[in-house]
């Protein structure tokens, strides 16, 4: 930008700082100001237009400590530009453009996008038709997402949502699609953690973080997401797949509550402002599957928001929910219980997910689901202490086995395609004899061999392939199953 005189001999206007708060301040002398316009004071310090009536403007603040009553400022006729470009890949940025330390400066070539951008009308989007893989087998089989989707990541704090973002990403880097992780108002060393962890995993050069600490002015931590989403969109225009991860949007509330509080805006429920459900929507609706110059490509976002006591009908959460197609919900009494991820199927929705599966996939879905069903009623059943049949024996050393199966450590990541196969055997032997314990495949190794074997990984995908419904796989693994579980056992 250029400098205070430039911008009050172009525009002509200057105003005057009447009034100050901690994160915003009111000023008077802009009769022409436009919402979301930035304004250079006097001070060098910037700030932008949120609110405004016929003798103030409310202007939210990027600095710590906002400019004295009486100091002048003008108008700049700009919006809010971040610096974007392929270098953010492989870097932790604040939403001003600032780079962390030890990172290389962004070079001069770096393009500039406007941060508050209408989203997509219907004509620029598509159907969602591609499945996305998270890596997670009871989110991929049970809770299927798709390229395009957006899908709330919701629970109790430490109950292992960041875990299955980390493994979400992962998944999709090593896919070479682009991923982009806000961190909105995280502690410093939370921030430091996430690089190492994706450097140790060899795959930040396909991520890029765009951070904001609790250190930070409450105006920085609001422009966090905002500036995530506009990165997104780059990498969506210049051909790649986008995974958009928002950490976490509850806390982005409430930093948005103090600033209007102390700004003095009317509260609503709880006290959140009225237009907190526009700020978030307006956010969300960028998300989608959309055609671009380089064909059809995809923002994926994931939001995540958090709850008390597993409360999932707080204000923020049913806003969000109310957004996106769908909610991933962990719950806190599974992850006491041991099972990782924690993650609830039955109160777990995705709208769109499964019209993205194959017919094998979705016949794998409903068996699931239905004996996970008749599993929960049996586990109530027996509470009681009633005397068991051997049927509803068999059903619960049944429902035990697809639970293990679904354990997961996090720092293991399962193609899909393994998924099913291991599944479907898993399948056979239940139905063949309950017990399976003892013969338990090994997620691990079989995902190892996978990744690492072109022989085993052309029979996984040829089996997965070529079949057209769940009991089709199922007949081809009874013929062929110890054959492949040989190759598994003696590559590793």
């Amino acid at each position: 930008m250029k400098d205070f005189s430039y911008y009050l001999k172009s525009i002509g206007e200057v105003g005057f700082v009447e009034q100050t708060t901690t994160s915003s301040l009111f000023a008077s002398g802009l009769p022409t100001a436009k919402p979301f316009e930035i304004v250079l004071f006097d001070t060098d310090d910037k700030g932008q237009i949120v609110s405004m009536d016929k003798n103030m403007v409310e202007i939210l603040m990027f600095s710590g400590s906002p400019p004295r009553p009486g100091t002048k400022l003008v108008r700049t006729n700009e919006s809010f530009m971040f610096p974007i470009g392929f270098e953010l890949l492989g870097k932790i940025t604040d939403p001003l453009g600032n780079l962390l330390e030890g990172t290389k400066p962004l070079k001069k070539s770096t393009t500039f996008r406007e941060i508050h951008r209408a989203p997509a009308g219907i004509i620029e989007r598509i159907a969602i038709n591609k499945q996305f893989e998270t890596g997670v087998s009871v989110v991929d089989l049970v809770t299927p997402l798709g390229h395009g989707q957006r899908e709330l990541i919701i629970g109790d704090r430490k109950t292992g949502k960041t875990s299955f973002l980390l493994q979400t990403i992962i998944t999709q880097a090593k896919k070479d699609n682009v991923c982009i992780y806000a961190a909105i108002g995280k502690k410093k060393l939370d921030i430091k953690n996430l690089k190492e962890f994706f450097s140790k995993n060899k795959v930040m050069d396909k991520i890029a973080i765009i951070a904001s600490s609790s250190e930070n002015p409450t105006g920085v931590i609001y422009l966090t997401p905002f500036v995530a989403m506009t990165a997104a969109e780059y990498f969506r225009d210049e051909g790649y797949d986008v995974l958009l991860v928002l950490d976490d949007m509850t806390t982005h509330a409430k930093f948005y509550r103090e600033i209007a509080l102390l700004s003095k805006r009317f509260p609503g429920r709880n006290s959140y402002p009225a237009d907190i459900f526009y700020a978030h929507a307006a956010l969300l609706e960028r998300a989608g599957n959309f055609i671009t110059k380089k064909g059809e490509k995809s923002i994926t976002c994931l939001p995540v928001a958090e709850t008390m006591q597993g409360d999932l009908s707080g204000y923020i959460q049913t806003n969000i929910m109310s957004m996106t197609d769908g909610h991933l919900y962990f719950d806190t009494d599974l992850f006491a219980k041991g099972r990782r991820p924690a993650i609830n199927p039955f109160l777990s929705v995705t709208r769109v997910g499964k019209q993205t599966q194959t017919n094998t996939q979705r016949g794998i879905n409903r068996e699931i689901l239905s004996f996970l069903t008749l599993f929960e009623k049996m586990q109530s059943f027996s509470h009681f202490g009633a005397e068991l049949s051997e049927a509803s024996k068999i059903t619960l050393t049944v429902g035990d086995e697809i639970i293990k199966f679904f354990d997961q450590n996090t720092s293991v990541i399962i193609p899909l395609k393994v998924q099913i196969v291991l599944f479907c055997l898993l399948w056979n032997r239940i139905m063949q004899n309950t017990e399976t314990q003892d013969r338990r495949l090994d997620i691990a190794k079989a995902t190892k061999a996978y990744q690492e074997s072109k022989e085993i990984r052309k029979q996984i995908d040829g089996l997965v392939d070529k079949s057209s419904s769940f009991d089709q796989l199922l007949e081809t693994l009874k013929q062929k199953g110890d054959k492949l579980l040989a190759s598994i056992i003696k590559y590793s």
